[in-house]
């Protein structure tokens, strides 16, 4: 367990530096939950490890307000599947195939306009 939290801290030491309040880490089942926080206290990312300390199941991400402006599934510590990204008036949905960017389609509030990107 304590291996496990060392290769965390390690993992999101930019993170943790560039903040005063120390993430929290809780084992559920066979994971071990990570929570972020912004010098304030409220939470700035959220999700799961696995038991080799990788990025694994959804993770979370808010801005200091508490609204959420991503949200996506990593996969033994590989992005894949589908991430939403909010920002402003827009969504941007960002599909991922092993870590890369396979295409990206955003909708804005203004002009209900779908805007769809493929590599």
């Amino acid at each position: 367990m304590k291996k496990i939290i060392v290769a965390m801290a390690i993992l999101f030491s930019a993170t943790v530096m560039a903040q005063d309040v120390k993430p929290t880490f809780e084992k559920q089942g066979d994971q071990i939950k990570g929570t972020f926080y912004f010098e304030d206290g409220t939470v700035r990312q959220q999700g799961f490890y696995n038991k080799e300390g990788k990025l694994h199941g959804e993770w979370k991400s808010y801005d200091a307000t508490g609204k959420k402006i991503a949200m996506g599934q990593y996969d033994n510590g590989v992005k894949t599947g589908k991430w939403f990204f909010w920002n402003a008036d827009k969504l941007s949905e960002v599909n991922y195939d092993k870590n890369q960017i396979a295409d990206v389609t955003t909708w804005s509030g203004k002009d209900n306009v779908v805007v769809n990107y493929k590599n």
